[in-house]
């Protein structure tokens, strides 16, 4: 096994010298807070992405090891398949973009992956908590496009999500299951925009992925496409605005999103709710409970 992977069946997170390595730099660290995204080394072997792989096609195939509590496992009348509350995409959808929310909570080769230990190692490091929990995670595949079936992801910002949590300064990491160049339809990034004023990021929350001329013009930014080798792994602020265009390759863009936030994070009144919210416990004044260790599992250390 590549040393700079720490997850096994065992469950040895300790990391090697190689994977200490791996970590951001101080200068990675200033990077990251300037522009609001970074791209590591190589952090995960190729077999633990081919047995995320195999997980990714169990939970297509509604083949799970676990379920959540809101969950309806009862078959739709014509029996084709199950009906899932948060279940996102299923094969009655068609060859469309594919979100799947909490696969790493549902299916155990997934959830190898998002335990592997110098991912959130890097996320720590560069967010600077020192204890991170997983916030949710997102399974996504984007279809080669085709008339009808573009993968455009529209700009947004992740922390329009989030707004019940009281920390700004969560983070993500986007790991793809294979090599990722722009013509995948690779995320960009606008660089530093994550340090724009609240105002800026919810005036383009959610805006058509054909503005973004627009509002580089209007902020002098630039964007930057994400292009990454497998086992390679980028992070982003949780403010950085981001999105992505069609794949126009041969093959689908797979790739699984870890949302990480930080020890100390905690529910909010504020803004619209988030799924977790329905799925954690409560916590004594009847809040939902973003420490939830079932659905919100430290990941580091």
């Amino acid at each position: 096994m590549n040393p700079i992977t720490t997850a096994s069946s065992r469950g040895n997170r300790q990391m090697t010298s190689t994977a200490e390595a791996a970590l951001p730099t101080d200068d990675d660290v200033a990077f990251y807070r300037q522009h609001g995204y970074w791209v590591s080394p190589p952090l995960v072997a190729p077999e633990v992405l081919d047995v995320a792989e195999r997980g990714m096609e169990r939970l297509y195939a509604h083949d799970v090891d676990h379920v959540l509590s809101t969950d309806d496992t009862a078959p739709v009348p014509d029996g084709r398949a199950k009906t899932y509350t948060h279940w996102g995409w299923t094969p009655e959808h068609g060859n469309v973009m594919r979100k799947n929310d909490y696969s790493t909570l549902r299916v155990d080769e997934l959830a190898q992956l998002s335990r592997v230990r110098a991912i959130a190692a890097c996320a720590s490091r560069l967010s600077g908590a020192s204890r991170l929990r997983l916030w949710h995670d997102q399974l996504l595949y984007k279809p080669v496009d085709a008339e009808g079936t573009a993968g455009n992801v529209s700009w947004h910002t992740d922390r329009y999500y989030w707004m019940t949590c009281s920390s700004q300064d969560m983070l993500t990491a986007w790991i793809p299951l294979a090599d990722v160049r722009t013509s995948d339809g690779a995320m960009s990034v606008v660089d530093g925009s994550h340090r724009w004023s609240d105002e800026v990021g919810v005036q383009w929350e959610r805006a058509p992925f054909s503005v973004i001329e627009e509002v580089l013009a209007a902020h002098q930014a630039k964007l930057v496409p994400i292009v990454l080798d497998r086992g390679q792994v980028s992070f982003h602020h949780c403010k950085t605005i981001h999105g992505s265009g069609p794949n126009l390759s041969r093959s689908p863009r797979r790739s699984l999103v870890l949302h990480f936030q930080p020890e100390d994070n905690h529910f909010v009144e504020e803004g619209h709710r988030h799924p977790n919210d329905d799925l954690v416990r409560r916590t004594p004044d009847g809040r939902p409970d973003y420490a939830d260790p079932a659905i919100c599992p430290v990941l580091f250390p």
